[in-house]
């Protein structure tokens, strides 16, 4: 039986050598939904100045997440390449977080979204009251 799916020179499928968001079989979706998720864009503008940083300073600068939120956040962030874990075998154990090349980049871009968000503050949440006046009436 022949395979008719091409593989280009990284062994993967050509049918994901170009992401598709907008496809529900794309691997690119649960990766979106991995940066742009709640704490994961917190995490990766946390890490984007290139600080190395263990676990109890992320969650101290992350207020509001949970032991288990943030390690959920960070394994899916590592497991898609955007962060780096190093371990080092001392007791009490030592871990650190920092990002790779490829979660720079992603990291600057969220960052960019951030900080427009950020900076038109005033105007997002007075066009929130106003959509919520309109609700009332």
């Amino acid at each position: 039986m022949e395979n008719n799916v091409q593989t280009s020179q990284n062994g993967m499928s050509r049918l994901f050598e170009k992401g598709d968001v907008f496809s529900d079989k794309c691997p690119s979706r649960d990766i979106l939904k991995h940066v742009t998720s709640r704490w994961g864009v917190l995490v990766l503008v946390a890490l984007k100045d290139g600080d190395t940083q263990r676990f109890s300073e992320l969650r101290r600068k992350i207020v509001g997440v949970s032991e288990k939120m943030l390690a959920q956040t960070l394994q899916a962030l590592e497991l898609d390449g955007f962060v780096l874990r190093t371990s080092y075998p001392v007791v009490p154990p030592h871990v650190e977080y920092s990002l790779t090349d490829l979660g720079l980049e992603v990291s600057v871009r969220v960052a960019s979204l951030a900080d427009w968000i950020e900076d038109n503050i005033t105007d997002i949440l007075a066009a929130q009251s106003l959509q919520n006046d309109e609700l009332k009436t």
